[in-house]
């Protein structure tokens, strides 16, 4: 079966195959046949306009669908390749955590671990670490087959990195894992896991951390502090804007330049490059 992929909005994460689109259709004199378009939206924010979306390629498609994470809804579950760019897999579903700004326990409820789970070097497991030692000997046996250096994108939950953990991790091709704190309060636990993953090298590419901001009225300092925090504790933040369920919040320009020079690791390192050495502990933890 023929289907094109349509994408409210591209990522990092989003196929770039002739049967995937972003947006609105734009033909010329060819369109690419096809048995039906998927309509994929990830983020509750773009629910309408996937509507729309679906409703304009409906009218060159007969059979369009609408789907997605956002909606409850992926079609024909998860294929790799399809909706998420070739090389990403999943091979647990669910967190157990209960985060307040986290969607995922609505969406896919507790940890859950997939048996049969596809090949891939890009791990995006919600929470990977919770799964048993004898799963994670799975993955590891898996990537292990991988030509491509392993990446963990989904995100580490930091105070899971124990002695094992990192005997695990030591034993894989990394090129790039990412932990996450996103409250001042996850800064210990992240100092802790950057120390038994030292081998990846202190503010290296290879050790990359979510660090969510403005949640909660968090002010520009708050979220700068925290951030520098990160950073002085060994791993390059990933900064990334909190966005709630129900709405879109449009941040200010300073909110926005704040969360661009703090995901770009060359800006981070031209940030600190005049100042020698870290900061020491600027949240005083």
């Amino acid at each position: 079966m023929k289907i094109i992929r349509v994408f409210p909005r591209k990522t990092s994460m989003t196929p770039n195959d002739s049967m995937s689109f972003v947006g609105l259709p734009k033909f010329n004199l060819w369109r690419p046949p096809a048995d039906e378009v998927h309509v994929s939206v990830t983020f509750t924010w773009d629910i309408e306009y996937g509507k729309y979306l679906r409703d304009a390629w409906a009218q060159y498609y007969d059979a369009v669908r609408i789907g997605g994470p956002a909606i409850g809804d992926c079609p024909n579950g998860f294929i790799p390749g399809r909706y998420v760019k070739p090389g990403v897999t999943f091979t647990t579903r669910g967190c157990d955590n209960r985060c307040p700004w986290c969607l995922v326990p609505k969406r896919e409820g507790k940890l859950k671990e997939i048996r049969n789970f596809a090949p891939g070097h890009i791990i995006q497991d919600n929470n990977i670490l919770q799964a048993s030692k004898r799963h994670l000997r799975d993955v590891a046996e898996m990537l292990h087959t991988q030509s491509k250096a392993a990446v963990f994108s989904g995100g580490i939950q930091a105070s899971l990195v124990d002695t094992w953990v990192s005997c695990w991790f030591e034993g894989l091709r990394i090129k790039e894992i990412f932990l996450a704190a996103d409250t001042s309060g996850a800064l210990p636990a992240l100092r802790r896991a950057v120390d038994k993953l030292e081998f990846l090298g202190r503010n290296s590419n290879k050790l990359r951390c979510y660090v969510m901001i403005g949640y909660n009225g968090e002010t520009i300092d708050e979220a700068t502090s925290r951030l520098e925090a990160v950073w002085n504790a060994g791993c390059v933040p990933f900064a990334q804007l909190y966005q709630p369920d129900d709405c879109y919040i449009e941040y200010s320009r300073e909110w926005k330049a704040l969360a661009r020079t703090w995901s770009r690791p060359a800006a981070i390192r031209a940030l600190h490059k005049d100042t020698g050495s870290r900061i020491t502990n600027p949240m005083g933890l």
